[in-house]
């Protein structure tokens, strides 16, 4: 198939979370699958000169895009580059105007006021540059709120000519919190008739809702995990866009997300002290465990057990219950590292801890690569308590290390992590530890049923095994996509044959 994937992060260009990584390692393993994909996200000067990008040929495809914003016309450059180690075409669309900022959607706490504008024109300069570019796509997939416009300027305007006649589109919800909500007005931006703002398309409570456009128009809409599929769906986790989503439930489908295992391998990664596998997961873990120790300066005490932490530093990963326990916790003997940005409160809370505790706690505020990865694995738990969670990836890089989580069974975490009840224990899928109820005493609770696992290293030896052996890559969400793409891409030309049935002859 030919797939035009439209983001506004992807690794090493820019990014700010998750959205980054799942578009990047989605490309690469549908392109090892044996498709066509082009990559289309906006050039972030500042962000590719400071990046690892900056060392990626960029040249001009000699292709320039001029599109309507809000009764003007404005143009662009469209360059290409490609994803390294991958055979993957990434377009760049150049307007300095919208893009050449020192963030990518806002500074100081606050969105930039033009955010609407910015990416209306993404959104239509995708399309215009797929024109232009003759890619002729059978799928443009369009990923959160920033791309939400692209499904309806295909139907409406697009999908009329030849070149996307038989084109399906694919909206994917990363986190339903973010919608692109923006003031009535701002529908003049996206060159759409005003009849389009009503309650069933773009509008949501008089204002323009672009997420909510991408969900109306999209052949089909997915999310990062199929419990995360079902969450949004009730009134008390769909955003407000419960009502919407139920409406298109035959067309929304959760496809947990993936490991890019170019990046996150314990056998390849170059960031660890040493290398190891399923086989060699002893002597290797031990290794990285002590390094890790060493660096963080905690004594180096192989038999405790080291339970680890990266993430933003928020009540929607859990900070709140940890506060509430977490000196029932200290009392047992093991040690805990904490590596991540998010609320001043909990940054202070967790380095004022670490003050208290030097000998147990390691609390480093900053976001640092290379210890991530040390974290995933040096420690023999990792720690992941989210208030909600439409996917995850750490926990799911725990496994691939071995190193058995602790997780609240939420979205994408109940899609991965597997209970250590004592008959997922006997069936052997059993891989780490959950909990349901969103309180500290819930985790408290389940942090000590780990602990007294990890006493009996049988037990423990068989959780990391059944998390280690599973396949946790990319290949497998990709082909999931695939079939999607393939149902979406029937129902266009379905559609466009009824629309042009053959002349009698």
């Amino acid at each position: 198939m030919n797939i035009v994937i439209a983001t506004s992060e992807a690794v090493p260009f820019a990014k700010t979370g998750g959205l980054a990584d799942v578009t990047t390692a989605l490309a690469k393993a549908l392109q090892d699958l044996g498709h066509e994909v082009s990559l289309f996200l906006p050039y972030y000067p500042q962000k590719y000169a400071a990046g690892a990008a900056a060392d990626l040929p960029l040249a001009s495809t000699g292709h320039d895009v001029s599109v309507p914003v809000g009764g003007k016309k404005r143009g662009g450059r469209v360059l290409r580059t490609s994803l390294p180690d991958a055979d993957v075409s990434v377009y760049l669309i150049d307007q300095p105007l919208y893009y050449d900022r020192r963030e990518l959607y806002g500074e100081n706490g606050a969105d930039y006021k033009d955010n609407c504008e910015r990416f209306t024109f993404f959104s239509r300069a995708v399309m215009e540059a797929t024109r232009l570019l003759d890619l002729r796509p059978d799928i443009l997939h369009a990923h959160d709120w920033q791309t939400g416009l692209i499904p309806a300027l295909l139907k409406l305007e697009y999908g009329r000519t030849s070149q996307f006649a038989q084109t399906g589109s694919v909206i994917t919800i990363h986190n339903l919190a973010f919608q692109g909500q923006f003031w009535h007005w701002d529908m003049a931006l996206t060159g759409l008739d005003w009849k389009h703002f009503n309650w069933r398309e773009m509008e949501f409570y008089g204002h323009l809702n672009l997420l909510k456009t991408g969900i109306v128009y999209s052949d089909f809409i997915t999310t990062v995990s199929p419990t995360y599929a079902h969450e949004i769906q009730t009134k008390a986790n769909g955003a407000g866009l419960d009502p919407v989503l139920l409406h298109r439930a035959d067309r929304l489908i959760g496809i947990l997300n993936g490991v890019d295992m170019s990046q996150w391998n314990p056998e390849t990664d170059p960031y660890l002290a040493r290398n190891y596998d399923s086989q060699t997961l002893a002597t290797g873990k031990a290794a990285c465990k002590a390094d890790l120790q060493k660096r963080l300066r905690l004594p180096q005490r192989p038999e405790v057990p080291l339970v680890g932490m990266v993430s933003r530093m928020t009540d929607q990963k859990g900070l709140d219950i940890i506060a509430g326990c977490i000196d029932a916790i200290l009392v047992k003997d093991l040690q805990m590292v904490f590596l991540g940005t998010g609320d001043a409160n909990y940054e202070s809370f967790l380095t004022t801890l670490a003050e208290r505790h030097p000998d147990k706690v390691s609390a480093t505020i900053g976001f640092n690569e290379t210890l991530a990865h040390q974290i995933e694995a040096g420690c023999d738990m990792y720690l992941m308590p989210s208030r909600f969670e439409p996917c995850g990836l750490n926990q799911m890089y725990s496994l691939v290390y071995g190193t058995v989580p602790i997780v609240r069974a939420v979205g994408g975490l109940a899609d991965s992590v597997v209970d250590a009840t004592a008959d997922n224990l006997r069936s052997g899928i059993a891989n780490g530890f959950s909990f349901v109820e969103y309180h500290a005493d819930a985790l408290l609770a389940t942090v000590k049923r780990a602990l007294a696992a990890y006493q009996d290293q049988q037990q423990w030896r068989q959780l990391v095994a059944t998390g280690m052996s599973a396949d946790w890559s990319w290949q497998r969400s990709a082909r999931r996509y695939v079939d999607v793409y393939q149902h979406a891409a029937l129902r266009r030309t379905v559609a466009w044959y009824r629309a042009h049935p053959p002349e009698e002859t």
